[in-house]
């Protein structure tokens, strides 16, 4: 990503041309030689170094794309749909393990979670559910997690799929944006719905599936699995009509700078992510894969889960991760493809050398956020052959991916061939985020070495480039650019990492940040207040925050601050604040840490600050 995204002009592409069928093992003409050597003798020799350096990668992303494109445009013909390619792959191998929960140890065959989620599609239609309707789940990853949104989707019905971490006021806020007309449930999450039922209105229909906590059946919930063990686990007589374009479940934003957003999934989107991860990285349908990632967001639900629904794998839940036990399960259950987050890996490099890490099978790991710093000791020391690492938001049309191996990189955009995937990083104001232009109202691709946005141009008939967005219209609209490539075209913005965001109604200006710790992967949250007058307790704030906030979107730094510095147009001035972070030695302003054990803040200082960089303390 590092390298400059300009498309090479007319004699770059001809070249281009000679170039691949070399490369293809294809003879020249004489002609094409002459063409050639006028090309280079014109100084075309370092468009031919990058061509030659690199045309093997983009090849091979060319295939990969292509075979994509090709497949899903097939399906979209036929009016598929992912429950109608489940069934293909179910009927071929009904008797093969599609689902596995490594807690349990629980097996399911392709037969009985087809047959599952036949029973879920039959009950929601005897019950009332039309194509469309909308049912949330809030369950933690296990098997049925998956036969309930399959099931749903039989039906036409589109499932949200909650973050089990939700409380309170988060919580409440998904289910009634997702407009969902029932609530699924797991038994060991009663308590979190408890809480927020007086909220959610009399109509939503509640259903609890699994074992039930110490709390009991709520009084207005109705046992699920009764309920499927009498409905029929035939296909429905009148399947819905779907296409791969409609709308298939809800997926939402990790809301750590502000609430949950409902991002939208159709069934050509599930596909393409999992199709891309699949001949990406060579998986085979004899592979096992492990996955220990939450279900309810895309990579653990779509890259993993994908696997087994599209093209067959076996795969391995753990409904959350285990350093300790990571290897022995990859062992167990003979997993050849694990999928990891960068803190995974850290975390597997953090524990003491065990037998298994040296007997389990695994070649490929599939993921993201796995850092330069510790990608050669973590496949050196595992014996992992490949990392599949790769960029990607649930709703982003420019996902990329490291196909080669390059240690540290997480993607790519193809020199010789720009065109084919039009993607592009394009430079910003970095205090403020918004996008520069040049002279003409373009945005400005930035050079190689220069950081800035990635963004992905929308072609709503292309599968490939289309951007569905958010339920929210709003939050849709300000992820699409307009006249970035070119005069009138649109394009879709990717996340930035920091935001800024002052508080309205008096309340004191505030800004969150992120800051980076010593020998730690990922980066620590970090709240800067204007507390002028010393009047804000930490605790206080601490407890607030329990009421509306996920455990991870909790700040881990306060830093209360005499004012906020802003700009001549009242933007928060972000750079110093990110620079100086939560070091006591740059500034005078009060700090303190979240200790997790005690649950609160603490004051910070140069030792606390000292311990922390040390990894004294756990954060």
């Amino acid at each position: 990503m590092k390298r400059r995204m300009r498309a090479p002009g007319a004699g770059s592409a001809s070249v281009v041309s000679l170039v691949l069928l070399w490369l293809l093992g294809l003879p020249w003409t004489w002609s094409a030689a002459a063409a050639l050597g006028v090309y280079v003798g014109g100084g075309g020799w370092r468009f031919l170094r990058i061509v030659c350096k690199t045309a093997r990668r983009d090849l091979f992303g060319l295939s990969v794309l292509i075979r994509v494109r090709l497949e899903l445009r097939r399906h979209q013909r036929a009016r598929h749909t992912i429950p109608r390619i489940f069934q293909v792959v179910a009927q071929r191998q009904p008797d093969r393990l599609a689902l596995v929960d490594a807690g349990s140890g629980v097996c399911w065959t392709f037969a009985q979670l087809d047959a599952y989620s036949n029973a879920v599609a039959n009950l929601f239609c005897r019950l009332g559910f039309t194509p469309g309707d909308v049912v949330a789940i809030l369950l933690e990853g296990r098997p049925e997690f998956v036969g309930l949104w399959l099931g749903l989707a039989k039906a036409g019905v589109e499932a949200a799929l909650l973050n089990v971490n939700l409380r309170r006021e988060p919580l409440a806020f998904c289910l009634g944006t997702s407009g969902a007309k029932a609530l699924i449930f797991g038994g060991e999450l009663a308590a979190a719905v408890a809480e927020v039922s007086g909220q959610l209105g009399k109509s939503l229909l509640k259903f609890c599936s699994g074992e039930l906590g110490p709390e009991g059946i709520l009084p207005d919930a109705r046992l699920l699995d009764p309920l499927l063990k009498e409905a029929s686990t035939a296909p429905l007589a009148q399947p819905p009509d779907k296409g791969m374009d409609d709308r298939l479940f809800y997926i939402y934003t990790s809301g750590t700078t502000g609430l949950p957003k409902a991002a939208i999934v159709v069934h050509s989107r599930y596909y393409r992510i999992a199709a891309f991860g699949h001949y990406a990285y060579s998986m085979q349908v004899a592979d096992v894969l492990y996955d220990c990632l939450p279900l309810y967001h895309t990579a653990g639900n779509i890259m993993g889960v994908g696997q087994c629904l599209l093209y067959g794998l076996t795969v391995v839940l753990r409904k959350k991760f285990s350093a300790s036990r990571f290897w022995d399960d990859c062992v167990k259950y003979n997993c050849t493809v694990v999928q990891y987050i960068g803190e995974i890996c850290r975390y597997l490099l953090k524990q003491p050398v065990r037998e298994a890490e040296g007997r389990h099978r695994v070649r490929l790991a599939v993921g993201n956020g796995l850092r330069p710093a510790i990608w050669e000791e973590f496949t050196e020391r595992f014996g992992v052959r490949q990392i599949g690492e790769f960029y990607g938001a649930t709703e982003c049309n420019c996902s990329i991916a490291n196909v080669d191996g390059k240690v540290g990189s997480c993607g790519f955009n193809s020199r010789i061939l720009p065109h084919v995937y039009p993607i592009r990083l394009v430079k910003v104001n970095e205090d403020t985020m918004e996008l520069l232009r040049d002279a003409q109202g373009l945005c400005i691709p930035c050079q190689a070495g220069e950081p800035g946005l990635l963004v992905g141009q929308i072609n709503q008939q292309d599968p490939l480039r289309r951007f569905d967005g958010y339920i929210s219209e709003s939050a849709t609209s300000k992820k699409i650019a307009h006249s970035v490539f070119r005069k009138g075209d649109s394009a879709y913005l990717s996340g930035a990492k920091i935001l800024g965001a002052g508080c309205g109604d008096g309340g004191p200006p505030s800004y969150l940040s992120s800051s980076p710790l010593p020998g730690v992967e990922g980066k620590a949250g970090m709240a800067a207040i204007a507390d002028p007058h010393g009047q804000l307790s930490p605790n206080v704030l601490y407890q607030e925050l329990q009421k509306v906030l996920a455990p991870y979107a909790r700040p881990i730094f306060l830093r209360l601050l005499p004012q906020v510095d802003t700009t001549g147009t009242f933007k928060i001035q972000k750079t110093r604040l990110q620079h100086e972070g939560f070091d006591p030695r740059q500034t005078s302003d009060r700090l303190f840490f979240l200790d997790l054990k005690q649950g609160h803040y603490l004051p910070l200082d140069q030792s606390v600050y000292t311990r922390i960089c040390s990894g004294a303390f756990a954060l």
